[in-house]
């Protein structure tokens, strides 16, 4: 049995309003050294797989087919045993 955790981020190149929402509240708090904010989910799959190599792969394709958005979003895995 694994774990994927996957961080869906949006990209870097697009606006993330409600990042930029979160970032003025916080200057709005006197925390001015804090730059930028961007706001992503986390997502964790229990997956039964014979390995770690089929494991990411099946988490792959569920981030392609569902979890994120190729236009709006990029995505990271990580196996857990």
């Amino acid at each position: 049995m694994y774990t994927a955790q996957i961080t869906i981020m949006p990209l870097a190149e697009l606006l993330d309003p409600q990042g930029k929402a979160v970032n003025e509240a916080l200057h709005n708090l006197s925390l001015q050294s804090i730059k930028d904010v961007r706001i992503g989910k986390h997502i964790n799959l229990s997956i039964e797989a014979p390995n770690k190599e089929v494991a990411f792969e099946i988490a792959d394709i569920a981030c392609k087919k569902i979890l994120y958005n190729a236009v709006m979003e990029s995505y990271t895995i990580k196996i857990i045993e």
